[in-house]
C-alpha cells in the first residue's frame, strides 16, 4: 500500500513538472518573442519586463507569484496546497531556465496570428496537464479567490477579469494591435484548457445485458481492474428477468471492451454513455474536490 501510495505521488509530481514545462515552452517560444500578455504571471511578467527590461520574466513571474501568495495568506490564511506552490514556482522556474539560461529556439516568422494561436494552444496542454494532476499555475487563479473573497465573484470568472485585465494592460504598453492578440489568446487558452479537461477526465459508463454475464464480468474486473455492479432488469416484452451489468471505465478502454463482448456474445445489448467525471478507486479522488 505505502509503495502503491508512492509511485501514485510519483506520477502526480511528474505530470505536473511535465505540464509546467510544457506551458513555458509555450510561452517562451511563441508567447514571449512578440510580447503577448496572455493573463496570467507570465502575461503580467512580459507587461513588466516591457517596463523595466533589466529583470527577466522568470525573475518577474517569481516575484509577482510570491507578493500574490503572501498577501493571500496574510488575508485569506494558508490556503494552498504544496502542489499549488511547488507548480507555481517550478513554471517560473522553467520560463526563466528556457528564456535565459538554456535559451530553446523560438518563433520567428513575423505572423502573430501563428504565435498567439500556437502559444495559447501549447500552454493549454501543458497546464490541461498540470490541473489534471491538482497542479496550479498560480497568478491569476490567487487573484480569483481575493475577489471571491471580497466581492463575491465566483473563481471562473474571477480569473477570466484577472486575465483580461492583463491583456487589456499590455494594449497600453505594447499598443492596441497586441493587446487584442493578448485578449485573443487568453480566450484561446481557455477554451483549449476547457476541451483537453474533458478530454482527460471523461469515462464512459456501460450498460451491457448479456446471457454470459461472468464471462464478461470476469473479463472486466481482471483484464481492466474494475469492479462491475449488476442490477436487476425485467424485460418489458419477454417480462424475462436479467442481471444487467453497470461499470465505468476509462475513455481508452471501451474500444476493447466492446470488441471482447463482441467475441463472447455477439447478441449482447450494450449502452455506453459519457461520463464527466467519475470518482473513487481507479478514478479521480474524491477527497481532492
Amino acid at each position: 500500500m505505502k509503495n502503491l501510495k508512492f509511485w501514485m505521488i510519483t506520477k502526480e509530481y511528474f505530470l505536473i513538472s511535465a505540464g509546467d514545462l510544457i506551458t513555458a515552452v509555450g510561452v517562451v517560444a511563441f508567447l514571449v518573442p512578440y510580447n503577448i500578455a496572455a493573463g496570467g504571471a507570465s502575461g503580467l511578467a512580459i507587461i513588466l519586463h516591457g517596463l523595466l527590461p533589466m529583470i527577466q520574466i522568470g525573475v518577474w513571474m517569481y516575484i509577482i507569484n510570491g507578493i500574490l501568495i503572501l498577501i493571500s495568506i496574510l488575508i485569506l490564511g494558508i490556503d494552498f496546497s504544496f502542489k499549488t506552490i511547488y507548480s507555481t514556482f517550478l513554471l517560473s522556474f522553467f520560463v526563466d531556465l528556457l528564456n535565459n539560461i538554456f535559451p530553446i529556439p523560438v518563433y520567428t516568422g513575423g505572423d502573430l496570428m501563428l504565435a498567439t494561436i500556437f502559444g495559447s494552444i501549447i500552454t493549454a496542454f501543458g497546464m490541461a496537464i498540470a490541473f489534471s494532476q491538482n497542479g496550479s499555475t498560480g497568478g491569476t487563479d490567487i487573484v480569483a479567490k481575493l475577489f471571491n473573497r471580497f466581492f463575491s465573484i465566483p473563481l471562473g470568472q474571477g480569473v477570466l477579469i484577472a486575465d483580461v485585465a492583463i491583456g487589456i494592460l499590455s494594449g497600453f504598453q505594447y499598443g492596441v494591435n497586441i493587446g487584442m492578440y493578448a485578449i485573443l489568446a487568453i480566450v484561446l487558452n481557455g477554451l483549449s484548457i476547457d476541451f483537453l479537461m474533458r478530454g482527460m477526465e471523461m469515462s464512459k459508463q456501460l450498460f451491457i445485458i448479456s446471457s454470459k454475464n461472468e464471462e464478461i464480468e470476469n473479463y472486466i474486473t481482471q483484464k481492466t481492474g474494475h469492479t462491475v455492479t449488476y442490477i436487476p432488469t425485467i424485460g418489458a416484452h419477454s417480462r424475462k428477468e436479467y442481471k444487467m451489468i453497470m461499470v465505468v471505465v476509462k475513455r481508452r478502454e471501451v474500444s476493447s471492451i466492446l470488441d471482447v463482448i463482441k467475441a463472447i456474445d455477439p447478441s449482447a445489448f450494450v449502452i455506453v454513455e459519457d461520463i464527466d467525471k467519475a470518482f473513487g478507486e481507479g478514478f479521480n479522488d474524491i477527497n481532492k474536490l
